[in-house]
């Protein structure tokens, strides 16, 4: 897998929220926008303040709740570590758990989450449990979870390097995924060129519009302040069809 973007492309994407940068793929992109890459069910983030995530999947099936898997496969977790440590770029390990909707046990932790962090993983997406969050926090290891989990039960990897689901969308290794309070947008393979310029642009476009209008109030009447928004609001339509030929 070789990387969509150079990492200065990446560090700049992180600087905007999930939303702007879903903002910036809607105008880009050729899929359907109505859910179509973004999370269909909740997801928590319990690192707020870590800010945004952006990085590449590395994807891994778990199954806690069955202690055959280890029997099976006593070599996984070894075996799933240099799988991880093998792919370049900045990371994200993306966990389906196949005990959902039961949360039996905690795939995440500190020890794992430090040796992630040690081989370029920025964090994780899991459709289960974690635990020791005070200390991934620490680790400056983001995780979207479903819920905290005190036990490990039978954590073990299963299957890693295929397409998981996830929250209710499904996700390919290698896929560019942009993650933080909000949920997560996981970029369409393709749509990775032109992410960076067309978020930049709609960004600056609301900064000096909309936003403006929204915020420039002082001795302004509320029929005034509507009318400022509305044509603020048309001056930015106006510039996303030019620069995208679509409409906004």
């Amino acid at each position: 897998m070789q990387p969509a973007l150079s990492d200065g492309e990446l560090n700049e994407l992180r600087r905007w929220s999930t939303g702007a940068v879903c903002n910036g793929w809607e105008q880009i992109t050729q899929r359907d926008i109505v859910g179509e890459a973004i999370n269909l069910e909740p997801a928590q983030d319990f690192m707020p303040f870590l800010g945004p995530m952006i990085g590449y999947a590395v994807t891994v099936v778990i199954q806690p709740s069955d202690p055959t898997h280890k029997q099976k496969n006593p070599r996984a977790w070894s075996e799933y570590r240099r799988y991880v440590a093998s792919v370049p770029g900045a990371k994200i390990v993306v966990v389906q758990d196949l005990d959902k909707p039961r949360l039996l046990g905690a795939f995440w932790g500190e020890v794992t989450a430090n040796f992630h962090r040690s081989v370029g993983c920025v964090g994780t997406i899991i459709d289960g449990g974690i635990r020791d969050v005070d200390e991934m926090g620490q680790a400056g290891f983001k995780a979207l979870a479903r819920a905290l989990c005190a036990g490990r039960a039978h954590s073990h990897p299963v299957r890693w390097g295929g397409e998981v689901e996830v929250f209710g969308r499904r996700i390919v290794p290698g896929q560019l995924i942009h993650a933080d309070k909000h949920g997560f947008l996981a970029i369409p393979p393709g749509d990775e060129p032109g992410l960076l310029e067309a978020t930049r642009f709609m960004d600056a476009k609301e900064c000096q519009t909309v936003i403006v209008a929204a915020r420039d109030t002082t001795g302004r009447s509320p029929s005034e302040i509507c009318d400022a928004v509305d044509r603020a609001g048309e001056t930015f339509r106006a510039a996303v069809r030019e620069k995208f030929g679509r409409q906004k």
